[in-house]
């Protein structure tokens, strides 16, 4: 029985290292993204300001706002490697979530100064019609941006991250935004030069949309929101552990891209306690090794 204990204990180091360089690996694309955004942003504003484009101007601002967006999502990352303290006995998980929450309201902010710009240019009635650079710089920078969403995404489910899995979303709303610009450019070429700043009251639009969709996950998270259905998932596969009887109570929650569940099954009264003991065991290995959860906590109880 010792070294089923050593076992356990050693599996619960690895399973940290693993988390940890999890965390390392969600930080390589946040740095990507942060290298990404600075190069497309800054060639956004310098072609939009030269190509007279209000859109790719909008575009370009969205982008700067990626950025903070990005590094916020970075600390984020690295200050949940931080091991467990005397404050956060339960380690610092949720600063991931936190980063992604602090990015949401980055974006939004910007998404409204987008929408104000656009409205404004819209009213003044800009006769000028922008330059095709403008357009081909759209298109250029949506499939850079594509290429950039798939490579998070990758990474997200790889490492079961929620902050690389909102900024690989914030990555595809970028380069539809990108190819919505070229649209509205290409439509200002017939004359019809309301297109340019109707793209951009659009471009706003997506980023309120996207900053929303980021800030209502956060905020599912961090108050301890969980999918009932793998809620239920959990119960029926402890249902099937030889010596269960019943499920009486189960819940779970996220710390970061952790999954952790607090779990009260009943078992048979006239079961020694070392018998019980080793049922829960049971019950907490097989939900860790086929959900890859984090962390079980069994409570028995007589039937």
């Amino acid at each position: 029985m010792k070294f089923n204990c050593y076992d356990e204990f050693l599996g619960e180091i690895l399973m940290d290292q693993k988390k940890y360089n999890d965390l390392k690996l969600g930080e390589r694309a946040a740095v990507i993204s942060i290298i990404a955004y600075i190069c497309l942003s800054a060639l956004k504003l310098f072609i939009g300001y030269t190509a007279n484009s209000e859109a790719l101007k909008a575009d370009g601002l969205n982008n700067t706002t990626d950025i903070i967006a990005s590094i916020a999502v970075l600390i984020g990352l690295r200050f949940s490697r931080k091991p467990a303290d005397k404050n956060h006995q339960y380690g610092h998980w949720k600063a991931e979530t936190v980063a992604s929450m602090i990015a949401s309201f980055i974006m939004m902010a910007v998404g409204l100064q987008v929408l104000y710009s656009a409205i404004t240019s819209i009213f003044e009635k800009n006769n000028l019609t922008p330059d095709l650079t403008a357009a081909w710089t759209g298109l250029f920078c949506a499939g850079i941006m594509y290429f950039v969403y798939r490579y998070n995404r990758s990474m997200a489910k790889k490492i079961n991250s929620q902050s690389v899995m909102a900024a690989a979303k914030d990555n595809l709303s970028d380069a539809w935004v990108s190819i919505g610009t070229a649209v509205g450019i290409f439509g200002s070429q017939f004359h019809l030069t309301w297109l340019d700043p109707v793209a951009a009251l659009i471009v706003g639009l997506l980023i309120c949309k996207t900053a929303w969709g980021i800030f209502r996950d956060a905020s599912l998270y961090l108050t301890d929101a969980f999918d009932e259905e793998l809620v239920k998932k959990f119960k029926g596969t402890t249902l099937a552990v030889q010596g269960v009887n019943e499920v009486k109570d189960v819940k779970a929650r996220n710390y970061g891209n952790n999954t952790v569940v607090d779990m009260v099954i009943l078992v048979n009264s006239e079961l020694k306690l070392r018998q019980a003991h080793d049922i829960a065991t049971k019950v907490e290995t097989k939900l860790k090794n086929e959900y890859d959860i984090y962390d079980v906590h069994v409570h028995v109880e007589p039937n």
